[in-house]
């Protein structure tokens, strides 16, 4: 398991609110911690790698520097995100060892900084045993409807993305073998 936790408990936050970015995947609302977000960008100028994971778009050159892009839907087992001119790619710095690497996410669409008091956020769901909800940092309570805070630094782990091809890639060739 992952030893990353960036877990939201409404008793361990200071009162004061939090600020996040809210955004839009498949439907659904959610937010990302503003103090890991570096910018915001309109997708485009994307350049494809091959022999890559589904949920990895392909790279764009930020100032000089390679950045991956991660299409979050894909990332998250849905369908791959079809590209419209709403979607943006959110630069997010994560902690990869003792280094700091920017990393692009593909989303629907973004909303807005909000500001969520501690007391308007619960901790992450529990689905039983085999339902793992690590990448849920807490689900937020914004006029009435729950917005889902992720724990972006678990959702873009290098270790537990490569964990998820080696999954897929063995699902694959189990599949191919049984043809």
């Amino acid at each position: 398991m992952n030893d990353i936790v960036e877990t939201v408990h409404p008793a361990a936050i200071t009162e004061e609110p939090q600020q996040y970015l809210t955004f839009i995947l498949t439907g659904e609302a959610y937010a990302i911690n503003i103090q890991r977000i570096k910018e915001i960008i309109q997708y485009g100028a994307l350049t494809e790698v091959p022999r890559m994971p589904d949920f990895i778009r392909g790279v764009i050159n930020l100032r000089g520097a390679v950045v991956p892009v991660i299409d979050l839907s894909s990332r998250f087992g849905k369908q791959p995100t079809v590209v419209g001119r709403r979607n943006c790619i959110i630069i997010i710095e994560v902690e990869v060892g003792s280094e700091t690497q920017s990393i692009g996410v593909m989303v629907d669409a973004v909303n807005a900084v909000l500001e969520i008091p501690a007391s308007e956020i619960e901790p992450a769901p529990k689905f039983g045993a085999n339902i793992h909800t690590d990448f849920i940092a807490g689900m937020g309570k914004i006029d009435g409807k729950f917005v889902i805070i992720l724990n972006i630094q678990y959702v873009l782990s290098m270790d537990d993305m490569a964990a998820l091809v080696a999954v897929r890639s063995g699902a694959t060739t189990e599949l191919s073998a049984e043809i």
